[in-house]
């Protein structure tokens, strides 16, 4: 049997083919170095316009770092120890869960208290609020997306011709990745400083000596390989390839011949796409038949991959990898957006503690319940002159830890410079994000639950700064009320001390009025029925109302309700 195989270059589809004991987020100062702060925050924190075209000629080098501070990123594959107590694991691990955690992760882990670093990023977060452009973004990293996989695809394959025709065809898609991108990325109106200076990159790039040379040589081989026409005699066990000589096809009929055995099944079959994703052993070998014969356009090919073994631009590469953390962060927070709740830039600063944030909410909660198509309760907070601490009482599940929750995920954001829930905020840039909620007692530390809990708030205490922000959640409930009382009070007054900003969710109404850095707010009840919790947080004094007994009424587990149901 003669069979004509005319197209052999075709494309192909590629292969889609600890919890630490305190929990902080161990970043400082665009990491860690306390020294260059003030002069840095100096400069920073002024308003700063919005980036003009072609003001500066700077070199690309970063979509997550403005030019002259790449030398500042720090990023660590460590999660940061607040992570768990805020409910950030829970988010990153959904941003991330489609792409390489490896790549991403330390994006998300590493805050910066840079206010240029963290402006630059806003910018770039504003630009892409375009459609038009995300789109393009996208489809360009689904692409580089390809290339790897091909890449990754060709090192499995043993025979040699196989293996240079899909790297080839991964040279191809980058190609023309990288055209399309460049003429689409002509007719946005830009101004974000990271995208003005990719832009410039990538037209330098696209008009490069190199790239054309990539270019030119694969399509003069594309061209050679696309005359490459064989024919393949099939005896028994044995085939035979060689060069076309106008021999008839017998393809259609022999496929006419097997028509009347297609059953239904077998005929839905056929008409979906073969997967064209890899090769048998045994089309590998045809084709490195067809490689002999045709030994001067395999050899040429052969020249052209090992000229060209790292084709793919550093930038380009960096940029594919980084401008994920925008995309992925975006396509997170967009079904929480079309509910109806509000994401915004914050302003921020690095040294003006006095902050408030509008309608804001738990992501992690947010995007539980918009899952659940359940309503989602928004809350307000805000600081002005003094004060530095939030005291947050009121009856049991209103919402109190929610909040301590949303206070400290919004400043981790900030220091990502990414949008925060909410419709309008200003924020401090905390150099750590200390968090202290209860946890069981660990029986490996021979410590008793009062005795741990003492032990993990004096690291705290003794690691944190003016600038950072602590998170307490009910501390010492393991104690008696007397000595709750004396020891949440040394505590917080030993934050106050330091300057830092702190919530503190507590049943102790006398710890929110211990001086004028402190404000009291309140979880709130609907007023006709107490056992039904708003989940408002409000600004009021502490009222010493915990409601305990109407939540049980409803529970009906009441002293005189339990004596009724219990037999005598």
């Amino acid at each position: 049997m003669l069979i004509e195989n005319t197209a052999l270059a075709h494309d192909r589809k590629a292969n889609s083919g600890k919890r630490p004991r305190s929990k902080r987020t161990g970043k400082s100062d665009s990491g860690g170095n306390a020294a260059p702060k003030a002069a840095r925050s100096a400069s920073s924190e002024k308003k700063r316009e919005p980036p003009q075209r072609a003001q500066s000629d700077a070199p690309f080098g970063s979509i997550l770092f403005p030019a002259g501070c790449e030398q500042l990123r720090n990023e660590t594959g460590e999660m940061p120890e607040c992570f768990t107590d805020l409910n950030l694991d829970q988010v990153i691990a959904a941003v991330i869960a489609k792409q390489d955690a490896t790549v991403l992760q330390p994006f998300f882990y590493s805050t910066y208290r840079d206010a240029e670093i963290l402006r630059y990023r806003q910018d770039v977060f504003r630009e892409l609020a375009n459609d038009d452009l995300r789109s393009s973004v996208t489809s360009f990293c689904e692409r580089m997306n390809r290339v790897r996989l091909e890449l990754g695809y060709a090192k499995k394959i043993q025979y040699k011709c196989h293996r240079q025709v899909v790297i080839f065809r991964a040279i191809r898609i980058y190609c023309q990745s990288i055209e399309t991108l460049a003429s689409e990325f002509r007719n946005f109106d830009l101004i974000s400083e990271g995208f003005l200076g990719f832009r410039r990159h990538l037209e330098k790039y696209r008009s490069s000596e190199e790239f054309a040379e990539l270019v030119e040589e694969a399509r003069d081989l594309q061209e050679r390989l696309s005359t490459v026409q064989y024919s393949m005699l099939v005896h028994g066990g044995k085939v035979t390839v060689r060069k076309y000589a106008s021999e008839r096809d017998y393809s259609a009929i022999v496929l006419d011949q097997f028509k009347r055995f297609r059953t239904e099944t077998n005929q839905e079959t056929e008409r979906k796409p073969r997967d064209t994703e890899s090769m048998n052993h045994i089309e590998e070998g045809i084709l490195d038949l067809v490689g002999k014969l045709y030994p001067e356009i395999f050899s040429a090919l052969q020249d052209y991959l090992r000229r060209h073994d790292r084709f793919i631009d550093e930038t380009m590469a960096l940029f594919d990898r980084e401008i994920q953390f925008y995309l992925t962060l975006l396509a997170y927070i967009a079904p929480i957006k079309q509910k109806g709740l509000a994401f915004c830039i914050p302003e921020i600063s690095a040294s003006d503690r006095a902050g408030f944030a509008c309608e804001s909410f738990d992501l992690a909660l947010a995007a539980k319940l918009v899952g659940e198509k359940q309503g989602v309760i928004c809350n307000d907070f805000h600081l002005d002159g003094p004060e530095r601490m939030i005291v947050v009482s009121g009856p049991n599940q209103g919402g109190k830890t929610t909040f301590a929750r949303m206070f400290g995920q919004l400043h981790f954001l900030a220091g990502l410079g990414c949008p925060v829930p909410g419709r309008k905020a200003k924020l401090f840039l905390a150099d750590q994000i200390f968090t202290h909620f209860e946890r069981e007692e660990d029986i490996s530390n021979l410590r008793g639950k009062l005795e741990d809990e003492l032990v993990r708030l004096h690291e705290t205490i003794e690691a944190m700064t003016d600038d950072s922000v602590v998170i307490l959640n009910e501390i010492f409930n393991s104690t008696s009320l007397q000595d709750q009382i004396f020891l949440s009070r040394r505590i917080l007054e030993a934050i106050l001390a330091t300057d830092a900003l702190c919530v503190c969710v507590t049943f102790i109404d006398e710890l929110s009025s211990l001086n004028e850095k402190t404000v009291s707010m309140v979880s709130t009840v609907v007023p006709e029925d107490p056992a039904t919790r708003t989940f408002r947080i409000v600004r009021k004094p502490a009222d010493g109302l915990a409601y305990a007994l109407s939540l049980a009424e409803r529970r009906k587990v009441t002293h005189e309700q339990l004596l009724k149901r219990i037999p005598r």
